[in-house]
């Protein structure tokens, strides 16, 4: 199989489906619907448009002159203006700390080639690791059909972190629970055996920040697992009688 063949699939297979399960909802007026790159395509935002709907979607490579024009724009603006909004300094999470700041521009509104542009998005992330003091640094561009008076710069940041914490679980998903690659495909079966993985996910997040080093070392003796649920008896508190 040549290179990239799995991601074309994939991408082929998430646009594929992605129009079909938003038909089973029946009312998505008035929602905003974020996605990665891979969705960020003419045909779903104009089928978002159609239902009321509104979209926030991540600009990269596959639309490159829509990227070309956001990142020219919005690496201006970053360069010469201080950010429209920086989300507040919290405590870390999952042993990171993270710093993203939003720079929001409505110069494209009517020069973009996007169904229903109504603002356009760069988001600074700004990431470091407590333990090892590894700094990193990552800029998203991203364009959305919500315009400047119905979504503040806080409001898309709010949107942009909500979605990639969605795509931190499918991250987790494909890459430790490999399940893209599941044989599991009739009745209720997906959709039971995700609910498992995530569930599984949430239990495993609550002792450790490596989801994927805590499966393995669960896999090599599965003893683990009823200890980590309290199930055995030296896991039990123990009863105090008078």
């Amino acid at each position: 199989m040549r290179p990239g063949a799995d991601e074309e699939e994939k991408r082929t297979n998430e646009i594929g489906t992605a129009i079909p399960l938003l038909d089973m909802l029946p009312d998505i007026s008035g929602r905003t619907v974020t996605a990665d790159a891979m969705l960020a395509q003419r045909k779903l935002a104009t089928y978002l448009l159609d239902r009321g709907a509104d979209y926030a979607f991540t600009v990269k490579g596959n639309q490159k002159t829509l990227l070309c024009d956001i990142s020219l724009t919005l690496d201006e603006i970053m360069a010469s203006c201080a950010p429209d909004f920086v989300e507040p300094e919290c405590k870390p999470d999952h042993g990171r700390k993270e710093k993203r700041s939003i720079w929001v521009s409505s110069e494209l509104n009517d020069y973009a080639d996007f169904p229903g542009t109504g603002q356009v998005f760069a988001v600074h992330r700004e990431t470091l690791e407590v333990k090892t003091g590894k700094k990193s640094k990552e800029t998203a561009y991203c364009i959305t059909s919500l315009t400047g008076d119905r979504a503040t710069p806080e409001r898309l940041l709010y949107l942009n972190r909500g979605h990639w914490g969605i795509e931190a679980n499918h991250h987790i998903l494909d890459m430790t629970f490999d399940e893209d690659r599941s044989r599991i495909r009739t009745g209720h079966g997906p959709a039971n055996a995700t609910l498992l993985r995530r569930f599984a996910i949430g239990l495993i997040k609550q002792s450790s920040d490596n989801v994927a080093e805590t499966t393995r070392r669960l896999a090599r003796k599965p003893r683990r697992v009823l200890d980590m649920l309290k199930l055995t008896g030296n896991t039990r508190p123990r009863m105090a009688f008078g």
